[in-house]
């Protein structure tokens, strides 16, 4: 006791139960007082928490006070039985739970205000769904990958060199190639300079050098003098280029977003040899080195699926859903019976895949994680009757499928034709 509160060991004076009161926090005196009344006045039992200011050295603790009152015949309160408890540690960790999810929510916020803006701006600027589903689709993954580095890395930064890997890793093998020095970035710079080398990419891919087998794309990076970056971005081989007639927002988010989010400035030249960008970013688009590095991205290098715009055929098949996010459930149901599947499901839970698999099945589309819980083991049971399934999930492990299956893998967020592609796929290999 003498130990936990800082006062002295050995017997003094009650003062009528309120001893405690002149080493209470002034903040939390006036509930002390009143719990205290109500407790000596019908309880049995009692249990208070207060912060406590130790006469010794002045620092402040969490005491929790709990115990039991013994009552003479009359029921007056004549003495208590107590145990004091310190609880510094545990308020310690609620404050910094608090804190946590009050920066989480301020992150989703942010991430959701910057999805519907980019929603917004793409719609502006495409004149058929098709395409405003195809850009912003792509748009949306490279923001995915920044975040997952950073989630990675526990949001301390994201290296220059794997925000290329995650975007330049999977198109055109042989054709692209990035170099630099080992640079980490601020969140909003990787997410920045994640959206512009999609932009690029996505124009290279559609008009640039990466529209024939002959050109190529080179991306360079080297620190600046006085702080910060600049990266080149380099197309040769390709068709020749003629500057945009129209201006979309892919062209604005190079020429204005991405140089302000850097603290820097970009320019893109239409050259008739090739595209050539300069991204120059501020020091303070610089983090440093943090504790955690992720070996390599895991967005873009580890999916399996490429995007499709061709609506696949999947008439007379009977396909599993296994989602447990409902909207997005509902998502793939259309895309799928659309593609003249026959959707079994969607099973939302662990129990009802399972309860599911005695019905006939010949493919199936799964979450790995299931509200907490591992698709294991409706993997195990499809793979044991030789159902072919992709796995579409959020999760991005750095090499193959989740649990080692030997499955395709699109990683969240998608696009519903992708999956309904994979799934054409799987049964035409079967």
């Amino acid at each position: 006791m003498a130990a936990i509160t800082g006062l002295p060991s050995g017997e003094f004076p009650a003062e009528g139960g309120t001893a405690f009161y002149k080493y209470a926090h002034p903040d939390d005196l006036e509930a002390l007082d009143a719990q205290r009344r109500r407790d000596l006045q019908n309880g049995e039992t009692y249990d208070v928490r207060f912060r406590h200011i130790r006469p010794d050295d002045q620092r402040t603790v969490w005491l929790r006070v709990a115990g039991v009152i013994e009552r003479d015949a009359q029921g007056h309160a004549v003495r208590t039985l107590a145990i004091v408890e310190d609880t510094s540690q545990a308020h310690l960790k609620e404050d910094q739970r608090q804190q946590l999810m009050a920066e989480l929510d301020h992150r989703v916020k942010n991430v959701l205000a910057a999805v519907q803006a980019l929603a917004q701006q793409t719609a502006k600027r495409t004149t058929s769904l098709d395409a405003f589903l195809a850009t912003f689709s792509g748009r949306l993954k490279a923001m995915a990958s920044a975040n997952e580095l950073l989630t990675a890395a526990r949001w301390r930064g994201a290296a220059i060199d794997h925000l290329a890997t995650a975007e330049l890793g999977a198109i055109a093998p042989g054709q692209t190639s990035w170099n630099g020095p080992e640079l980490f970035l601020t969140p909003r710079a990787a997410n920045a300079l994640s959206l512009a080398l999609h932009e690029l990419a996505t124009n290279a891919v559609k008009y640039g050098a990466l529209s024939t087998d002959t050109g190529r794309v080179d991306v360079r990076w080297k620190s600046a003098p006085e702080g910060g970056f600049e990266l080149t971005w380099s197309e040769s081989g390709g068709p020749t280029v003629s500057a945009p007639i129209r201006e979309g927002f892919g062209t604005t988010l190079l020429a204005q977003v991405t140089g302000r989010e850097l603290n820097g400035h970009a320019k893109v030249d239409f050259r008739p040899g090739g595209v050539q960008a300069k991204i120059r970013a501020g020091a303070a688009a610089v983090a440093e080195r943090p504790d955690i590095v992720p070996e390599a991205p895991a967005a873009r290098v580890t999916e399996t699926v490429d995007v499709t715009r061709t609506r696949p055929s999947l008439k007379g098949a009977r396909v599993l859903i296994v989602e447990d996010a409902v909207l997005l459930a509902l998502e793939l149901e259309t895309a799928l019976s659309e593609a003249g599947a026959t959707v079994i499901g969607p099973a939302y839970e662990l129990e009802e895949a399972l309860a599911l698999l005695d019905r006939p099945i010949d493919a199936a589309v799964l979450d790995a994680n299931l509200n907490g819980r591992s698709v294991t083991p409706v993997a195990e049971a499809l793979a044991a009757r030789k159902v072919p399934f992709v796995f579409a999930t959020g999760y991005g492990e750095t090499g193959g499928a989740p649990g080692g299956f030997d499955a395709p893998v699109i990683r969240k967020p998608y696009d519903v034709t992708q999956v309904a592609a994979a799934v054409a796929e799987l049964l035409a290999a079967n």
